[in-house]
């Protein structure tokens, strides 16, 4: 890991900014001297397939709700909110865990997406 790219960014920085959206992420893939960095690729993939990741399961979960007031009764309809809820807790925990590794310099493997990421980033 080259800890100060010839211009611009350290590679600790951009890849704690390729976890704010999909968008840096994107940049970063495209734009040297960040995308000849292994460390900056793999957070920019891990990013990618984080996001994907979380509107998948958010798309599935708000089918499942919708499934869940149209069928079950109120109360649990609040249960499966709570659930939605924490779920939503857990990715912001993942996305800080994500962002702090990046900003010391490592990476949090996720289980699934982060092998890919590290697939992807080698390449």
């Amino acid at each position: 890991m080259s800890d100060t790219p010839q211009s611009g960014l350290p590679d600790t920085t951009a890849g704690a900014l390729a976890y704010v959206t999909f968008i840096p992420a994107i940049i970063f893939l495209c734009v040297p001297p960040y995308n000849t960095s292994p460390f900056v690729r793999f957070h920019a993939w891990q990013s990618i397939f984080l996001n994907i990741a979380a509107f998948v399961i958010g798309i599935a979960i708000a089918i499942f709700m919708g499934i869940v007031v149209a069928f079950l009764p109120w109360g649990l309809y609040g249960l499966v909110h709570m659930v939605s809820l924490l779920i939503d807790l857990a990715w912001l925990i993942i996305w800080i865990m994500c962002v702090m590794k990046a900003v010391n310099g490592g990476k949090l493997v996720l289980p699934l997406i982060g092998p890919l990421a590290e697939q992807q980033a080698n390449k």
